[in-house]
């Protein structure tokens, strides 16, 4: 146990061998709401979403999912998704994801959007430290359980060239 306590997981491209293992993964990460099936995750990457694992000793342990409309200067990206195995929380992983996301999003120059719980204060702190901030509310947008969601935005990351 304490070999995958200190080996940090590697961030790739989501397989789509592990997509049933993303679905076992919302069943325990959002059983209050609508989890994402099987087919769901198909859907996205079959759409052409930018997916990524974190993957420990070839397990799947996380995953994260974008969506990039649109081109510089008025591209947007969208997080569909992050999820970490609860066994793995806390480690740094959701943060690995995260930044994935995110330099997939200022490689287009995307300003960045997503929802989360606005009970959620973990996911919050993560997305600010990551120069997201708050911009809305959408009242009861998890369903079935009803909770309300912040709807959070992050510009492009400035790049050297822009100067």
């Amino acid at each position: 146990m304490t070999d995958r306590a200190t080996t940090a997981p590697q961030v790739l491209k989501l397989r789509r061998s592990d997509l049933k293992r993303c679905a076992e993964l919302e069943q325990v990460l959002f059983p209050g709401d609508d989890p994402w099936s099987w087919p769901a995750f198909a859907a996205e990457l079959d759409q052409g979403h930018y997916y990524v694992g974190a993957y420990l000793d070839e397990r799947l342990i996380g995953y994260a999912g974008l969506a990039v409309v649109g081109r510089a200067p008025h591209a947007e990206a969208e997080v569909h998704t992050i999820g970490v195995d609860p066994a793995h929380q806390g480690r740094g992983v959701g943060k690995a994801l995260l930044r994935a996301l995110l330099d997939r999003a200022d490689e287009k120059q995307a300003t960045t959007f997503l929802e989360v719980r606005t009970d959620n204060d973990a996911a919050i702190a993560m997305y600010e430290n990551h120069g997201f901030e708050i911009v809305g509310m959408r009242k009861r947008y998890y369903q079935p359980s009803g909770a309300d969601a912040h709807t959070m935005r992050r510009p492009p990351a400035e790049t050297a060239e822009a100067g």
